[in-house]
């Protein structure tokens, strides 16, 4: 099998015929400019020129910004866009190309570093892909095939009995008291799967590092991704006789939009997110993506260092005022748990390059941050997506995420082997990805909670492990079948690199 090509995190989709390593959606693809003769990012000669950069600077949280940071601050050339002061990140613009560097060295500062490449506005442009969308007759076919007590679509979907969602859906749909929030592209509440579930006051688009609560500002246009608006379906797409069902159809689910118009989700629209959503008393976050333009941050990097920060201090707040944070582990077959990673895609929004990295040290946010729920992705036989990143002790649960039918075939009715969402407009249509798998754990947590409302955060984390699928491991992973292992998976049943404590079930999560 040949290695998957780097890309981002978003999705896959896989039409017909096409190998999975070229079928890829929602890449950003950077038309990166040549590094200046100095050797620095294109975007720093950019800046030089006085164009200005996003940066974020991090102090002592709880007590908002000192007056003598924000002094240091403007000195440096600094326009302060907000702050949070709870965690203590400012969200800084600066023309300065030595800003960060300067700033960091202000009594006060514990980091600080620029948190894209790509100048203000972005000048990046990104293929945002376009998913397999059902047609008007295959939505008919499955709608006069569908079995009693189903929505028209639920017979295409393989995934919900891989993680019994059908069984635990005769036993409850999970509460409207329960919300998810899916930070992501943005989310079209307008989709008749959608509406009856969506969650308005908790739903903003935080692209520029702040809140904007206009009407529908988390909507994405009708040039952006769908893939918030996939995403949000396969958590809670209503059972109401319209199109599918998603793995917990009786929760809210609200949009929290922090990808810009390029498709970049940057560092603080991510803090805005988290801040977002636990401000506003969401249950469960779904983070299908990594903060851009690193795929790791180092942290003996200063800029990544500092980004690191950032995003941790924020999703760290989300669960201590109630959130669960699951997020996906990533497309590129990766072993998360080796001794080092080469990333050739970073900064995916200036000049990118081969970079070794040791993943102990430098870490995709936020799925590797402490506390969030990192997933891998399974095929419709159960078995790790061929795409999926894996690795002992980073991996913490499987569910489905699609995979080509080339190497993991559905059951009938089912045709596809990747995973049935919303798409805007009142379509539907398929994607593949860890990107889908997260959706799935994000549902049965919220089915969790919605069984055990007064349980904090770490004990719904903990009954997701427990109730788990224990899935022992794929030896030897040849999933192309060429006589060539594809990926090594490490450890006993409960607790290995391909699948964590195992595959999430919900039927456990609404009787147990």
């Amino acid at each position: 099998m040949t290695a998957p090509h780097p890309r981002h995190r978003r999705a896959l989709v896989i039409p017909a015929g096409m190998a999975m390593a070229t079928a890829l959606a929602f890449l950003p693809n950077t038309a990166a400019t040549a590094a200046p003769a100095d050797g620095r990012p294109a975007a720093a000669a950019a800046d030089a020129d006085g164009t200005p950069l996003s940066y974020v600077v991090n102090v002592r949280g709880g007590h908002g910004a000192p007056a003598h940071v924000k002094k240091a601050i403007a000195e440096a050339g600094g326009t302060i866009v907000t702050s949070y002061d709870k965690i203590g990140v400012i969200v800084v613009h600066s023309s300065n190309p030595d800003f960060a560097k300067t700033v960091r060295e202000a009594r006060g500062v514990q980091s600080a570093g620029a948190t894209r490449h790509a100048p203000l506005p972005s000048a990046a442009t990104t293929d945002m892909g376009t998913p397999k969308v059902l047609s008007a007759s295959e939505v008919a076919e499955a709608k006069a095939e569908a079995a009693e007590g189903q929505d028209p679509l639920q017979g295409l979907q393989w995934d919900l009995p891989a993680i019994k969602a059908d069984q635990a859906h005769e036993k409850s749909l999970g509460s409207s008291k329960v919300t998810v929030a899916v930070i992501d592209t943005g989310v079209d509440d307008t989709h008749p799967d959608i509406a009856p579930n969506f969650d308005r006051d908790a739903s903003v688009n935080c692209v520029a590092g702040k809140p904007d609560t206009s009407e529908g500002a988390w909507r994405p246009s009708a040039e952006e991704s769908p893939h918030g608006t996939h995403v949000a379906g396969e958590i809670a797409a209503a059972k109401n006789g319209v199109g599918m069902t998603g793995v917990a159809p009786g929760v809210k689910v609200s949009g929290i939009k922090v990808s810009n118009p390029d498709g970049y989700f940057y560092t603080e629209a991510v803090v805005c997110g988290f801040m977002w959503a636990a401000e506003h008393g969401v249950e469960v976050t779904n983070n299908s993506y990594y903060t851009d333009p690193w795929y790791f941050n180092c942290k003996n990097d200063p800029d990544q260092k500092a980004l690191l920060e950032a995003v941790t201090r924020a999703s760290r707040y989300a669960e201590r005022k109630g959130a669960v944070n699951v997020a996906a582990a990533g497309n590129e077959n990766y072993d998360l748990a080796a001794d080092e990673i080469t990333d050739p895609v970073s900064p995916n929004d200036g000049t990118p390059s081969d970079r070794v990295i040791d993943p102990s040290e430098c870490l995709d946010i936020p799925t590797q941050l402490p506390g969030v729920v990192t997933v891998a992705a399974t095929g419709a036989k159960g078995l790790k997506s061929s795409f999926s990143n894996y690795g002992r002790g980073v991996v913490d649960i499987a569910a489905p995420g699609g995979d080509s039918t080339k190497y993991q075939t559905p059951a009938p009715p089912a045709t596809s082997g990747l995973i049935l969402g919303t798409l805007p407009g009142g379509k539907w249509g398929y994607m593949a990805g860890t990107s889908m798998a997260s959706p799935h754990v994000a549902g049965v947590a919220a089915l969790i909670k919605s069984t055990h409302p007064y349980a904090p955060p770490a004990l719904v984390k903990a009954l997701l492990y427990a109730q788990a699928d224990a899935t022992a491991c794929t030896d030897p992973y040849d999933i192309d079948g060429d006589g060539k292992v594809d990926a090594v998976c490490e450890g006993p049943k409960n607790r290995n690199g391909f699948y964590g404590w195992g595959t999430a079930d919900a039927l456990d999560a609404v009787t147990r």
